[in-house]
C-alpha cells in the first residue's frame, strides 16, 4: 500500500511538540504542505523550520485555540494561501486532573474552552474550504478516558467524552459533503509526560524501570506507545485509502480498554508502597 500525500494541504494543531509534532513531521516527510500552529511560539518556530527540510510548504502561527476570531484567521490564511485545506489534525488540549472534592466548575469549564471548543472552532473554520472543494479529513486526537471512564481526571474524561460525540456526531452528518470524520483516542503515548510522572513518585523510592512496570500492568501490548504509532494512523486516514471511514472511533492503546480505570488505585496504591520503602530505609 503506497500511501501517497504529496501537496496534500494540511493543518495540524498543537504541533510544537509530542504527538503534534510527529504528525505534522510525518505529513512533511510524504512531501505535504504543513500549517502548524501551537501557543508556545519558540518551540513552534523550531518545528517549523524542522518540517521545511521535506515539506512541500510550511506555515507556522501562534494560535489561541481559545480565541475564535483567531483560529478563524489562520484558517483562512491557510486556504487563501494554498487554495483550500485538504486536512485538519485537532490535537490541541491536553489532559487534566481533579475530581469531586478538589475541582470548580470553572476550572472544567477552562479545560472545556481549550479542548472541546477548541476542537469545535477549528472544524467550524475549515469546514466551508472543504465543502467547497467537496473532499476533506478531520482527524481528532483524543484520550482513551473519554471513551471508558476513570474514576479520577474528571475534565479529561468528560471533556474528552464530549470531543469523542462531536467526532461521531459530524462523522455521520459531514460525508454527504465529502468531509470525513473519524477519532483517535490514545492511551499510555510517552511524549515526556511519564518522565513527569516518575519524578512524582517519593525521592529515591524507586528506579524509573520499577515505575514503567507499575504504569505498564494497565497495557496488554507491555510498552508505552511512540508518537510514531499514532502518526502511522492519522496518514492513513487522511489517505484516498480511508475513503469510506467516518465516524469512527479508534482507540491506540495498546489493547487497554477497561484497565484504564484501575490505574488511578494502582498508582496511589504504588506510591504508598514507595514512602514505606523510603521510611523504612531511613530507619534501618
Amino acid at each position: 500500500m503506497n500511501i501517497d500525500l504529496s501537496n496534500r494541504r494540511v493543518i495540524v494543531t498543537g504541533a510544537s511538540r509530542g504527538i503534534g509534532r510527529a504528525i505534522a513531521s510525518a505529513f512533511a516527510a510524504d512531501g505535504a504542505r504543513v500549517a502548524i500552529c501551537a501557543r508556545n511560539a519558540a518551540e513552534l518556530q523550531a518545528t517549523g523550520r524542522a518540517l521545511q527540510e521535506h515539506a512541500g510548504a510550511v506555515i507556522a502561527r501562534s494560535v489561541d485555540v481559545t480565541d475564535t476570531a483567531a483560529v478563524r484567521r489562520f484558517v483562512d490564511e491557510v486556504s487563501e494561501a494554498w487554495g483550500g485545506i485538504d486536512v485538519l489534525v485537532n490535537n490541541a488540549g491536553q489532559g487534566r486532573g481533579g475530581n469531586l472534592d478538589t475541582l470548580t466548575p470553572e476550572q472544567i469549564l477552562e479545560h472545556a474552552n481549550v479542548l472541546q471548543m477548541g476542537h469545535f472552532r477549528f472544524i467550524q473554520a475549515v469546514v466551508p474550504h472543504m465543502r467547497q472543494q467537496r473532499w476533506g479529513r478531520i482527524i481528532e486526537i483524543n484520550a482513551l478516558a473519554g471513551a471508558v471512564p476513570t474514576p479520577d481526571g474528571i475534565p479529561s474524561v468528560i471533556n474528552r467524552a464530549s470531543c469523542i460525540a462531536l467526532s461521531k456526531s459530524l462523522g455521520m452528518s459531514l460525508p454527504k459533503d465529502g468531509v470525513l470524520v473519524n477519532t483517535l483516542n490514545m492511551g499510555w503515548i510517552d511524549t515526556g509526560q511519564w518522565d513527569r510522572h516518575f519524578r512524582e513518585m517519593p525521592e529515591g523510592s524507586c528506579t524509573r524501570e520499577e515505575f514503567d512496570e507499575m504504569a505498564l500492568k494497565v497495557v496488554p501490548a507491555g510498552r508505552f506507545g511512540r508518537p510514531e504509532d499514532v502518526a502511522g494512523m492519522v496518514l492513513f486516514l487522511a489517505s484516498d485509502h480511508a475513503g469510506f471511514i467516518s465516524g469512527a472511533s479508534i482507540d491506540i492503546a495498546g489493547g487497554m480498554q477497561g484497565q484504564i480505570a484501575y490505574y488511578p488505585t494502582l498508582k496511589r496504591e504504588f506510591n504508598e508502597q514507595m514512602k514505606a520503602r523510603v521510611a523504612a530505609q531511613q530507619t534501618a
